[in-house]
């Protein structure tokens, strides 16, 4: 009669193989997503202010929208490396022109002065027109411009 011989390899084989399902059954569970719940935490004013702006937005609220911003045009009265030339330029339009908004605009090394706020091409060319008699190189130039200031009186 021959006895048994147990075959180490296959015992350790077959460890393996058991420690490898336990494993990936662990990860499996540890690791798997689950359905969980969002809450949202907001201030109590929080939908108010989303209504209000809503409101203005749709023109409810005082008959026109009163806050937009969408692209438009600008009048450059200047663009110059100098400095102090694009601050005396925006100072003689301010003085000439005191309701109208100028900017600045740096882009290195030119600096730009821009007026006016204007929805159409037309209402910015009537002002360059204006503008002529105080500078020489005017152009139209189109982007995005800031609404214009309204004034609301609470009677």
């Amino acid at each position: 009669m021959k006895k048994a011989i147990f075959d180490h390899k296959a015992i350790l084989a077959g460890i393996k193989y058991c420690f490898l399902l336990l494993l990936l059954s662990a990860s499996v569970k540890s690791f798997g997503q689950t359905r969980g719940k969002v809450q949202v935490v907001a201030p109590p004013l929080f939908d108010t202010l989303l209504a209000k702006r809503a409101a203005l937005n749709s023109g409810k609220a005082g008959g026109s929208p009163r806050y937009s911003s969408s692209y438009g045009y600008r009048v450059q009265i200047y663009s110059g490396t100098n400095r102090s030339a694009a601050f005396n330029a925006q100072a003689k339009c301010n003085k000439e022109f005191p309701e109208l908004r100028t900017y600045i605009v740096y882009r290195e090394p030119n600096f730009k002065i821009r007026a006016g706020d204007f929805r159409t091409r037309i209402e910015a060319e009537r002002f360059k027109q204006q503008l002529s008699a105080y500078f020489t190189s005017l152009f139209i130039i189109s982007e995005k411009i800031n609404p214009p200031k309204i004034t609301t009186s609470d009677d």
